[in-house]
């Protein structure tokens, strides 16, 4: 433990920012923004825009769909902060206990969660939370082993992924439907997804958080700013282009639906410099900006704020706002698609209040 800071209870502002401005945009979703603003975009200029803010229907890759990775990434990050925190007041069983009992809960929520979008009891594993649980855990086997030892188990979850999928489909091993991965969802679930995402994504996506964790420890280590950012640099830009020369040959395509080898490969590449970006520009820079506490108070209630955002938002928060929009601003005459666009903001406005007064009361929901 000599290589970490001495310094356990310190926290990263520009990890809560970063955390924060990825919940943000997925709260933002789940009030209905990106829907409404690609509406009133189609056709015009910005319409290019709106399209980034929609997943990718196969082959290729959006800005949206490296939201779920720098999650996991990001979790993954917290990590080492969170054991130093922990084991300074208990022992490595209690937080043992603690990480078993948090993944089982963010299964359950992930289950729950399906049945909620469904409105019926179902068995249906595809959500982020479901996938966090199993690399949480992957991520907290490997943590303790040299930094050589974990990216070689990283590597290792991919070269498994393309031997499972290769060895089952020789023939077209990432076709939609017919994949291992579609095969693994009927054995589990007995059904397939609409939109082709598939439950065994963790294995390879295992490596988002264990590359967090990683950076996690480099980020606590005494080493100086400037080695920690040559580091993020040099290893984010270097898996960024083997992601992309994967697919740019013909060897694996980057599809998010089934995280592929060359999606998690660039994905990850992108989160790791997204980190060094807001390291450098927050906490190198000692630029601590009171306006960026927008996006790190989203970040303090993460978990929860997403719960609320997709149960409750979703249900309810959205037809609260149609009640003043609509009442206040459909008789000036304003356009069903811009009303569409001022209703998702003002819900995003109502989510965003409510983790801003929770850390106001300093009130964090932990699991």
């Amino acid at each position: 433990m000599s290589q970490f800071a001495s310094n356990v209870s310190k926290r990263l502002f520009s990890l809560d920012v970063f955390r924060g401005l990825t919940m943000f945009l997925l709260v933002a979703e789940a009030a209905g923004f990106h829907h409404s603003f690609s509406e009133l975009a189609e056709g015009t200029i910005f319409s290019g825009l709106a399209e980034q803010l929609h997943h990718h229907p196969w082959n290729g890759l959006r800005f949206w769909d490296l939201i779920q990775p720098f999650f996991m990434f990001i979790v993954g990050v917290a990590m080492p902060f969170s054991l130093r925190k922990r084991l300074a007041t208990g022992s490595r069983s209690d937080v043992t206990k603690h990480i078993l009992r948090r993944c089982f809960l963010l299964f359950a929520f992930g289950v729950l969660l399906h049945c909620v979008y469904s409105h019926a009891l179902v068995w249906e594993l595809w959500n982020v939370l479901v996938q966090l649980a199993f690399t949480i855990l992957i991520a907290y086997a490997v943590m303790s082993m040299p930094h050589k030892t974990q990216i070689g188990i990283s590597i290792g979850l991919l070269v498994l992924t393309e031997i499972l999928y290769r060895a089952y489909n020789p023939g077209d091993p990432y076709n939609q439907g017919q994949s291992f991965g579609s095969w693994t969802d009927m054995l589990v679930m007995g059904k397939i997804n609409g939109g082709h995402w598939v439950f065994v994504n963790f294995i390879p996506t295992a490596a988002h958080t264990i590359w967090g964790v990683i950076c996690g420890q480099v980020l606590l280590s005494h080493s100086s700013n400037k080695e920690k950012l040559r580091l993020f640099l040099v290893w984010g830009v270097a898996i960024l282009v083997l992601g992309f020369a994967l697919d740019l040959l013909n060897i694996t395509p980057i599809i998010k639906r089934i995280a592929t080898t060359s999606f998690t490969l660039a994905s990850g590449g992108f989160a790791i410099l997204a980190l060094a970006l807001f390291y450098w520009a927050i906490d190198v820079r000692d630029n601590h900006k009171k306006w960026l506490k927008i996006f790190s108070v989203v970040g303090t209630n993460s978990i929860f704020i997403y719960l609320l955002a997709e149960t409750v938002g979703v249900q309810w928060f959205r037809d609260f706002g149609k009640i003043w929009t609509e009442g206040l601003l459909l008789p000036l005459g304003i356009s069903e698609k811009v009303l569409h666009v001022i209703t998702s903001l003002l819900v995003l406005f109502i989510f965003w209040y409510i983790t801003y007064f929770l850390d106001k009361k300093k009130v964090y929901f932990k699991i």
